[in-house]
């Protein structure tokens, strides 16, 4: 083609010189406009064409590859390997022009596969991040190793053009480096293994609520990467965990709590025991009359009457035979008031029991499941119950242990004057 240019401006009347100067520069022109041409035709046709057509399918994956600018990216491929197959024609006979020449193409071409993979790779997160498995097993770490490895691979091969050296040579020389390497990377190598122990155990997922006081971290994931991962704490803050800290260090995770559909309540009144006492026969008439504990009172005044009976318990004394307690009697109102609230759970641990004695009273411990999870209701669900409880103690002639404060002070000061 150089040749037939050159021919064509010879027989027009110019010397050889300068015919073969200008013949190059013409075909290199004309070279340009070829590779323009390829653009236009890779950007109006066939991006064109390929846009319509995912347009036309029912699937997203396709979508957010194209919103991502895959194909955008990969149409600048068009007019740069025009470029590199045709360069040595105008430029024949000066080898270090065309090399020049090639290597910065052969570096844009990099350049721009690097950034369609790197587009790819973006679209496909996003693709898997739309299903539900992305929650048990986030790949985001994974994505990122990539991304790492295809820059440092794609850095060397840029390298190899400007040295003008293999990169099998670079490569090679990168065992020498290996501890440099594993200083600069230590975080992301720790990272990746983390991310790998942590998806193949399960311990963690996106949006998992966990706990992790050493950071400051009370609240949920939402989002596991490479040398991170990020806790949106309750008051909205993020904290920022080192990935591979979740590996060696414990931390709380309340999936479980999650997944089984209620939330433990577990709390304790300390009654006075003072105020504990054999029921009499006016408390339980008294007792009688409270609705959830109606037949309860009922069915065991049968029951301890016939037993008294039975062995001929002198009851002149009651500490003779049975007896029905003002403290388990109001245990058995709890329990039934509890067994009625339809926010509280039938099927989990259901408890209403008594703790070990201590200096502040005898313990009465609520321990059951809330099958609300929600933090703010739960609290007032929790709320409800014990402002109901604590109200109702002094029905069953029992009294809530409190440590004495001033004013019991001041009122044993009065009453002595």
């Amino acid at each position: 083609m150089l040749d037939i240019v050159r021919g064509w401006i010879i027989n027009q009347g110019m010397e050889l010189p300068a015919a073969d100067i200008l013949a190059r520069g013409l075909v290199f022109v004309f070279i340009i406009f070829l590779s323009l041409i390829a653009y236009w035709i890779a950007k109006h046709f066939i991006l064109k064409g390929l846009t319509a057509i995912i347009g036309r399918t029912a699937t997203q994956w396709d979508d957010e590859i194209l919103r991502n600018k895959v194909f955008n990216r990969l149409a600048h491929l068009a007019p740069a390997i025009v470029l590199f197959i045709f360069s040595a024609v105008p430029f024949e006979g000066y080898d270090w022009i065309i090399s020049l020449i090639n290597g910065t193409i052969l570096i844009f071409m990099i350049i721009i596969c690097l950034l369609a993979i790197d587009a790819f790779l973006n679209a496909s997160l996003f693709i898997y991040n739309s299903y539900d498995v992305s929650n048990r097993i986030p790949i985001k770490g994974f994505i990122q190793v990539f991304k790492i490895i295809i820059y440092f691979t794609s850095a060397i091969f840029i390298i190899s053009i400007l040295v003008d050296k293999s990169p099998i040579y670079l490569f090679s020389g990168l065992s020498a480096l290996t501890a440099v390497l594993m200083f600069i990377f230590k975080d992301s190598i720790l990272g990746f293994v983390a991310g790998i122990q942590l998806s193949a155990n399960k311990m963690v997922s996106n949006g998992d609520w966990i706990s992790m006081p050493k950071y400051g971290a009370d609240g949920n994931i939402v989002e596991i990467a490479l040398t991170t991962v990020k806790v949106q704490n309750w008051d909205k803050t993020i904290t920022t965990i080192p990935t591979y800290a979740l590996i060696t260090e414990s931390f709380k995770n309340w999936r479980g709590m999650s997944e089984s559909g209620g939330r433990r309540i577990k709390r304790s009144i300390n009654i006075d025991m003072n105020t504990i006492q054999f029921c009499t026969e006016e408390m339980l008439d008294r007792f009688t009359k409270i609705q959830y504990i109606s037949d309860y009172i009922k069915k065991k005044k049968i029951e301890t009457k016939a037993y008294n009976q039975e062995l001929h318990i002198d009851e002149s004394n009651p500490v003779n035979g049975r007896r029905l307690t003002n403290i388990g009697t109001f245990r058995a109102y709890v329990e039934a008031y509890l067994r009625n609230l339809p926010m509280i759970s039938q099927e989990m641990t259901f408890l209403v029991r008594q703790l070990e004695p201590t200096v502040q009273g005898l313990p009465i411990e609520i321990y059951v499941f809330s099958k609300v999870q929600e933090w703010g209701e739960y609290e007032n669900i929790q709320a409800n119950i014990f402002d109901h409880i604590l109200a109702v103690v002094p029905e069953f002639d029992l009294r809530v242990f409190q440590d004495p404060s001033g004013r019991d002070f001041n009122k044993l000061i009065t009453n002595q004057n």
